[in-house]
C-alpha cells in the first residue's frame, strides 16, 4: 500500500496506514537465485555488467527504446527482452575511454533497437 499511496499523493506524502518496516525485528530474510527464464532482462543486465565497457550503455539505450515502443503499443511486453538482446548482439561494445565513446555507442544502440522494432520483432507491426 505504501508505494500506491506515495504515487497517488506525489509530491506530497500521506499516511498509508502501514507500520514502519524494521529489519532488526524480522526473524530472517531468505533470498533465492533469480529466475532468469521469467526475468530475461535481469540476466541480460548481469551479463552486461560482467562484459563491461559500453555494454551497459547499449543495454540501457535498447531498453529505453523498447520500453517506449511497448508503452506506444508497438511491441508486446515480452518483446522488450528480445529487442535488448538483439541490440546487444549487433552493437560492438568498446572500452570506455571518453564520454564521446559512451554517447556514440548509445546513439548507435538506439538506432539498432529502433530498426529492430520497425522491422516487427515479434510485436505489433
Amino acid at each position: 500500500r505504501t508505494p500506491i499511496a506515495h504515487a497517488l499523493a506525489w509530491p506530497r506524502r500521506v499516511a498509508s496506514g502501514v507500520a514502519f518496516l524494521d529489519f532488526t525485528q524480522m526473524a530472517k530474510l531468505e533470498f533465492q537465485a533469480p529466475d532468469f527464464a521469467r526475468f530475461p532482462c535481469l540476466k541480460l543486465a548481469f551479463s552486461a555488467l560482467e562484459t563491461g565497457g559500453t555494454t551497459p550503455a547499449i543495454l540501457n539505450a535498447a531498453n529505453e527504446i523498447a520500453v517506449q515502443a511497448f508503452l506506444d503499443q508497438k511491441i508486446r511486453f515480452t518483446d522488450i527482452a528480445a529487442v535488448v538482446q538483439y541490440t546487444l548482439e549487433q552493437v560492438n561494445p568498446l572500452a570506455v575511454t571518453s564520454l564521446a565513446v559512451i554517447l556514440d555507442t548509445d546513439a548507435q544502440a538506439r538506432v539498432v533497437a529502433s530498426d529492430r522494432i520497425f522491422a516487427g520483432v515479434g510485436g505489433r507491426s
